[in-house]
């Protein structure tokens, strides 16, 4: 399935941010006045800062009635490294928001332990939102095309990532170098994000304009997983110039 209209195009990574910020807060307000709780899993990456601190200051959500998930760990890291994406949340979102619940993915010794604990608190009920990036090599979350399945049994698993992955991490500011960036992680999979209501996926900057042209008009296939959110009836993907570089050519949006 190829929609139209799921695909908007920002000035700068300020704009879309923002934008974005505003229709996540307008669906956790809806689903909030609906059943009177929102559970979310949010990504967690340099990309998706705008959009957070934009969201951190919209008015008239009940934080506190709002169950927060993210979507993959680094295997391997200290439990306090500013490299981990938890703990990178924490410093970047939900220091600045007093939310109901955190849940944490913490791989501690025993991975596959976490993997199970996390599972259970994944699929207690179904979720509402997923905010979520595209990786330069196409991943969502940490499911790289080398390990990305579209019909994943696992809601959660352990994956190997692979080197753009792992460069990315680098480029993006997160490592010193290759050598620093963990070699595997856990990762809510496809399945499990694609569970959720809606999607809001926001892939500012050049170096994802040629993975966000292969989601847009590319083949469906994990060769570059996000292609699959153009399945989705309520994904939006927020893009900015940059991002939206190679559409030009391919797709009016």
């Amino acid at each position: 399935m190829n929609k139209s209209g799921w695909v908007r195009v920002y000035p700068d990574r300020g704009s879309g941010g923002q934008a974005a910020a505003r229709d996540v807060a307008a669906e956790l307000r809806r689903v909030i006045g609906a059943q009177g709780s929102a559970r979310v899993v949010f990504a967690s990456a340099p990309s998706q800062l705008e959009m957070l601190q934009a969201l951190a200051r919209e008015p008239g959500i009940d934080w506190g009635l709002v169950e927060a998930f993210h979507m993959d760990e680094y295997l391997g890291l200290p439990s306090d490294s500013p490299a981990g994406f938890g703990n990178w949340l924490v410093a970047n979102f939900f220091r600045a928001v007093p939310m109901g619940e955190v849940h944490l993915i913490a791989p501690g010794p025993q991975p596959e332990e976490a993997v199970g604990r996390y599972t259970e608190l994944l699929t207690k009920s179904p979720i509402d939102v997923v905010c979520l990036g595209i990786g330069v090599n196409g991943h969502i979350a940490f499911n790289d095309p080398g390990v990305a399945d579209f019909h994943d049994p696992q809601p959660v698993k352990v994956v190997e990532l692979d080197d753009v992955c792992r460069q990315q991490q680098v480029d993006d500011g997160c490592f010193p170098s290759m050598a620093d960036v963990p070699r595997s992680a856990i990762t809510v999979t496809i399945p499990m994000l694609l569970s959720a209501r809606r999607l809001f996926c926001v892939v500012p900057g050049p170096a994802k304009a040629e993975a966000v042209r292969s989601t847009v008009v590319g083949r469906l296939s994990t060769e570059c997983p996000g292609t699959i959110l153009r399945t989705h009836p309520g994904c939006t993907l927020y893009l900015d110039s940059e991002s939206a570089a190679a559409l030009r050519d391919a797709l009016v949006v």
